[in-house]
């Protein structure tokens, strides 16, 4: 996550925080039932007396119930003021979207739009290479920062595998015992190892998951159609994340403020992860974002393991080449800058960039709609070969 620029200075940016030796497991159905009776209630009281407490438990609440029950196989609506999800785009009563719960005005980047216009955007899905696609977190964050994306995705009829990587989210690993990144990356790369030989997918990477999917291009490329870099470490070979990161190591005095170390091996040790001051999270990661959107992020990123992030890829023409690779920048990002997003893309070009003007750090929550629509008319753009084929000039 960020720059990492605490390890080039040779004073410690900050003391490291006690770290817990096992982390949180997954919440048990009785929490879970008790969460429910709560988002029940939260979503029924009014606005005016929703205070920042009652709005962290809402967030927390419809993440750990989406996870629960995706878990178990079950497809769950989520309320429309989180992810804009419909049941039916053709329903009697027609309205445009609501607003987000953030007091900043919407931006004309991110549009209010009619169901129709965002869901059914001529998406014709036995058109398309395929519709399966796979999403990988960055840095801290885990599958639940995906939650209106999916929703999005599955209205629109995709098929969408959010993945939480070891010691992430709802995965129970202990971060600190992470110790490198095949094994931070096991449970991506275990469901791209279980897809039928003729199952391909989409994978979709932000932040440190542009490392993780580059990983898994290298191994599993004839099961990746395209891969999708959201504000995201787009590497070449030989490159480690921290090679990357460390380019803009003086220029972010906020990533400096923010990152804190973790010695779970005592402080004579390198350290094992690396945490993020939560007081910086709004102005580093979500400065465009819903309040309740940090408030979840608030109480569920978790620390990033510290090793992976030093692991240079070995990445091939021949494998990690051959998946066609497109880029999304977010220009109002205080993590990642668009400076260094326009030196990857420089140095390692795609094939098409995308600018969602107006997005942060998390364009999930800053600009679902208009990520749902990029994501989509990626999905569609067909191979230079097949299109010359279908123009005649094949």
């Amino acid at each position: 996550m960020g720059n990492l620029c605490g390890l080039l200075s040779p004073e410690p940016v900050k003391s490291a925080r006690p770290t817990s030796s096992k982390a949180r497991p997954p919440s048990p159905p009785s929490v879970i039932a008790s969460l429910s009776n709560r988002w029940s209630k939260l979503r029924s009281s009014s606005s005016s007396r929703k205070d920042n407490r009652s709005i962290q438990e809402q967030a927390l609440a419809a993440a750990i119930i989406l996870q629960h029950r995706r878990q178990n196989g079950k497809s769950t609506p989520v309320d429309r003021s989180s992810s804009l999800r419909y049941t039916s785009p053709s329903g009697p009563k027609k309205q445009g979207l609501p607003r987000s719960c953030s007091s900043r005005a919407r931006s004309v980047t991110d549009p209010l739009l009619q169901p129709h216009q965002l869901l059914n955007q001529d998406v014709k899905l036995d058109e398309l290479e395929t519709n399966h696609l796979v999403l990988v977190h960055g840095g801290g964050f885990g599958a639940w920062c995906w939650y209106k994306t999916i929703a999005l995705l599955e209205e629109a009829g995709f098929k969408v595998m959010p993945i939480d990587l070891t010691g992430s989210g709802f995965n129970s690993f202990d971060t600190s015992e992470v110790t490198s990144i095949s094994q931070y990356v096991k449970p991506l790369t275990d469901h791209l190892e279980k897809l039928a030989n003729d199952e391909k997918v989409i994978l979709v990477g932000h932040d440190f998951g542009g490392t993780c999917i580059s990983y898994a291009m290298e191994l599993f490329p004839s099961k990746i159609t395209k891969a999708v870099f959201i504000a995201a470490a787009m590497l070449r070979n030989g490159q480690s994340t921290l090679d990357m990161w460390s380019q803009q190591a003086a220029s972010n005095d906020l990533m400096q403020k923010a990152q804190i170390f973790l010695y779970a091996n005592g402080k004579d040790q390198p350290p094992t992860a690396i945490d993020l001051d939560k007081s910086f999270l709004s102005d580093l990661l979500f400065n465009q974002s819903p309040a309740k959107d940090v408030a979840l992020a608030a109480v569920s990123m978790r620390p990033i393991p510290f090793k992976p992030v030093l692991e240079k890829l070995s990445l091939s023409d021949v494998n990690y080449g051959s998946v066609r690779r497109f880029y999304i920048e977010t220009p109002e990002d205080n993590a990642i800058s668009v400076e260094l997003q326009d030196n990857m893309i420089k140095l390692n070009p795609p094939e098409r960039v995308f600018r969602l003007k107006g997005a942060d750090h998390s364009p999930f929550f800053s600009k679902p709609q208009a990520l749902h629509k990029l994501l989509v008319e990626i999905s569609k753009i067909h191979p230079l070969d097949q299109v010359l084929e279908k123009d005649g000039l094949g």
